[in-house]
This record gives C-alpha cells, sequence and structure tokens, in this order.
C-alpha cells in the first residue's frame, strides 16, 4: 500500500504538530507543499514533499526533497523512514539530530566567502551530508518549530573569510555597517604573506594623524578627500581595465602592468595617502575581532577567518583598492557622516568555565547573537546543552564527537532547539595530542 500524500496549503509545520500530538512511534504523514523562495529577490516557489515519522522517543524525523522526484517512486506505506530515505537518496532530519551544513562557496575580488547558513541570490547553503543534502531552507522549513523556533528566515549568518595571501589584491573592502554586527575568529595567518605570523585587520583610525586635525570634522573633511582623490583614479585604471579585459580578476591583474607606469605610481601614492588616516590592528592565529556598528573595517590579505553575523545584507564601501563588481559606485559620503571614529576597544572574553581541562569562553555578546568558544583537552569531559532556539557549531581543531559523522576543522552543524543535551568525552585518535577547539553561536530572543 503506498503511503498517502496530503496536499496542503501554507507551511507544514503547525499541520505536522497537530498530527504528531496523536500519533503513535513508528507513524508517519507524508504532506506536499509549496515553500515560496524568500531569499530570493525574483519570486519564484519549489514544490516540496516532506514525509514525518513519529519516534518511540516522540521526537520528529523527516526527509524532505522536490515533489516531483516522486514520479517514479512509490511511497511504500509499510516502508521505514530509512527505506524511504534510501528508496529516494533523501537525507534523515530530526528534531533531535544535528543537522550537517554544507556550504556554498562565493567567489570574491578578494578571494572568497564559505558561507554555511547563507541563503540569498548569490547562493544558498546546503543541510546533509554529500550528495543527499539538500538547500537549506527546505529542511528548515518541514519543521522550523523544532529546529530553529521559528527563526528559519533570520538565522545568524556563519562564514569563512578566505583572502588571497597577495597584498592589495587579498585586501577586503574598507567598509561600514549600520545594522550588522560581526565577529571574526582568527583560524590561520598565511606565513606567504605574514612570515611572522602576525597579519592585520584595517580597523578604524590613527589616533595620531586625528590628533593633527583641529577637531573631528576636519579630520572626516580630510579623509573625504584622500578617499575622493583615490577613487580618481582608481576609476581611471578600472576604466581602461574594462575597455581592455572585462570583469575577469586574473585577466585585470594580468593587464595592469600594460597600464602608463606613471597611474599606476600615482594610484600607489594616493592609496597609501588614504591608508595613512586608518589603524592597522594586529591578528595572531587564535585572535577575536568584535566589530560593532559604524566602526569601518577591512580584513587584510592571507588571515583566515570564521564569522559570525547578523542576518542582515548591508553596507556602506568607504573605498576598495580594485574594481567593486556589487555595486557600481562606492558610499564614500554617507559612509564618513556616519562613521565612529572612535576605535572600539576589544574586552578580553568572558571565562564561563575553566575546570577539568575544559575552558569555555564567551567571546561574543551581541545584541543579537552571542559566540562562546570550547577549548577541551584531550581526556576531559563537558555536556553541551541543547539551545533555547538553535545553536551554529563550526569545528577549528579536533574532532566533536556529535551527529554521525563528527564536526571536525571547518565542519559546521545546526542543533535545533528540542536536541537534547549531549554528554561529551574527548578522547582524540592515537598519538593525537591537541585540544578540541569549536565554536558555538546562538541567538537572543527576537524581540516584537
Amino acid at each position: 500500500m503506498a503511503l498517502a500524500l496530503t496536499n496542503i496549503s501554507g507551511l507544514p509545520d503547525a499541520h505536522v504538530q497537530g498530527w504528531a500530538a496523536s500519533a503513535s512511534g513508528g507513524d508517519r504523514l507524508a504532506l506536499v507543499f509549496d515553500l515560496p523562495r524568500y531569499w530570493q529577490k525574483t519570486p519564484a516557489t519549489d514544490r516540496l514533499v516532506a514525509v514525518y515519522e513519529k519516534q518511540p522517543n516522540a521526537a520528529l524525523h523527516f526527509i524532505v526533497c522536490e515533489a516531483s522526484s516522486l514520479a517514479d517512486n512509490d511511497l511504500n506505506g509499510t516502508a521505514t523512514l530509512s527505506e524511504l530515505a534510501g528508496q529516494l537518496g533523501c537525507e534523515i532530519f530530526g528534531s533531535d539530530l544535528a543537522l550537517a551544513l554544507q556550504p556554498v562557496h562565493i567567489p570574491k575580488p578578494w578571494g572568497e566567502e564559505i558561507w554555511y547558513t547563507g541563503m540569498e541570490d548569490r547562493g544558498v547553503a546546503l543541510a546533509g551530508h554529500a550528495d543527499r543534502a539538500v538547500p537549506l531552507p527546505w529542511a528548515l522549513s518541514a519543521l522550523p518549530s523544532a529546529l530553529c523556533g521559528h527563526r528559519e528566515r533570520d538565522l545568524m549568518l556563519l562564514k569563512i573569510l578566505a583572502p588571497r595571501p597577495e597584498e592589495v589584491y587579498g585586501d577586503l573592502y574598507f567598509e561600514l555597517h549600520e545594522e550588522k554586527r560581526e565577529v571574526y575568529v582568527v583560524t590561520s595567518v598565511d606565513p606567504k604573506a605574514w612570515p611572522d605570523g602576525v597579519g592585520a585587520i584595517r580597523f578604524g583610525f590613527d589616533p595620531v594623524r586625528r590628533c593633527e586635525y583641529a577637531n573631528d570634522a576636519d579630520f572626516r573633511a580630510a579623509f573625504r578627500q584622500a578617499v575622493v582623490n583615490y577613487e580618481a583614479v582608481r576609476r581611471e585604471i578600472d576604466g581602461l581595465l574594462d575597455e581592455r579585459v572585462g570583469d575577469s580578476i586574473a585577466a585585470r591583474e594580468s593587464a595592469l602592468s600594460s597600464l602608463p607606469q606613471t597611474l599606476t605610481e600615482r594610484e600607489r601614492e594616493l592609496r597609501a595617502e588614504m591608508n595613512a588616516f586608518t589603524a592597522l590592528l594586529p591578528l595572531r592565529s587564535g585572535d577575536v575581532v568584535k566589530v560593532p556598528t559604524h566602526t569601518p573595517h577591512a580584513l587584510q590579505h592571507g588571515v583566515r577567518t570564521i564569522e559570525f553575523q547578523t542576518p542582515v545584507y548591508e553596507r556602506l564601501i568607504v573605498a576598495f583598492a580594485q574594481k567593486v563588481l556589487t555595486q557600481s559606485h562606492w558610499d564614500t559620503e554617507a559612509a564618513v557622516a556616519k562613521m565612529q571614529l572612535d576605535t572600539p576597544e576589544q574586552p578580553p572574553s568572558e571565562c564561563l568555565r575553566d575546570s577539568g581541562g575544559v575552558r569555555v569562553e564567551r567571546i561574543v555578546d551581541f545584541a543579537d547573537f552571542e559566540v562562546q568558544r570550547y577549548i577541551v583537552q584531550p581526556g576531559s569531559a563537558f555536556e553541551l546543552p541543547g539551545p533555547e532556539q538553535y545553536g551554529v557549531f563550526i569545528g577549528i581543531q579536533g574532532q566533536l564527537p556529535i551527529g554521525p559523522c563528527g564536526l571536525g576543522p571547518e565542519q559546521a552543524l545546526l542543533l535545533p532547539n528540542s536536541h537534547p543535551a549531549l554528554k561529551v568525552e574527548y578522547q582524540p585518535e592515537a598519538g593525537v595530542g591537541e585540544a578540541l577547539i569549536f565554536l558555538a553561536g546562538y541567538p537572543a530572543e527576537k524581540s516584537g
């Protein structure tokens, strides 16, 4: 007998919760629903089917896939969810299961961003393992109350910033944010770029240079003029490159040597004059940088970081030493008027626990999310609490024994709010004495 498919209007969460209240362990429910692509600017809809199974412990497990994929498959009513998942090539998600996050790589002029929870026109992260993974919003939409406390449309953003090692070419935009808060955790500093292991982020302004002006208004005006001067030569160079090679990054770099030497020398001089207003904050592997709103910043070449940030896309580009490919203008006027001139302090992390070989630090506590860092010595044990809404985890070193495959370096997962507390005893492989290090991000309660 085939498992009956029920077409529903709207999203399935309320329907599933109502069914689960009276269902018994092993019971299954199959729903067909339409999911609007809220992460895209152009309206579109995915028609999906989700099959749920209530577990003996009352947890809900499910699979989700395109409805069209069922055209050649019969949902056998006697098959277990595991058997159906194998038949359809689907990942099993659940209210008590860690959800693996598969990243999408987004090319940038300065390198690449690696998104673990990003969902927008430029790319969508995936949920699940290998070829069983599906777009992250599909999985979240099937059971948002139990997976993420109905925060599926505003998940905190987790990404890796991977700048190229070359100076200038690997330097990020000098930009500020009005709403978005960010925290960077440095995971490596490329020795080709920084032989002494000390990289940098351009962060705020040079207090000595600021003191050279009678007041802050004069400082802002002088900095603005330096940016305007640099933008003029930048656009002259970019215009010539546009005519010769278009937007290919590699071709643009190669063509630079064919430009007039006087032009490229003027670019270097004006860039140095502009940068002289700003400050560089030294960075080593393991360092944490908290970036509040209105603080201009630009991670420098060869400094690889994990970033947690507020789930909004907004920025004001002050300046950039390459062509900006995502917009036709800089936002210098607005940014200079709104930028914070006082460089924010970097307060030390708050120690939540330091005993039994386990150190837990709250490395940032912003209004909309917090991030904790765990450092666990071999042979040590700890309890990882279940999150109130959801938790986003990423490994830095060692292997956290969670989920079917564990969590290794630069691997990430989402822990549902209904996931039970996890008792962990860290035992690395024989002969490996390194500490386990991972980050855990938690959202604040949603206002309103």
